[in-house]
């Protein structure tokens, strides 16, 4: 879990934008992505492409 500190006389801006910057160095975006249930039309397109080649790959 991220968390961030505020400091003593630290403007929301600069909070939010640590926290955001903790966020993605911990990876936490990609893997919410991966267990959203909904998938957009090309997030669909480009799994299934990447199964078929993983795919064409194994069967040579």
């Amino acid at each position: 879990m991220t968390q961030v500190i505020p400091g003593e006389d630290e403007r929301i801006d600069s909070v939010l934008r640590r926290f955001k910057r903790e966020v993605s160095k911990a990876g936490i975006f990609p893997d919410m992505r991966k267990h959203r249930h909904f998938e957009t039309p090309i997030e669909k397109r480009k799994r299934k492409a990447l199964a078929k080649q993983k795919q064409r790959r194994f069967h040579r």
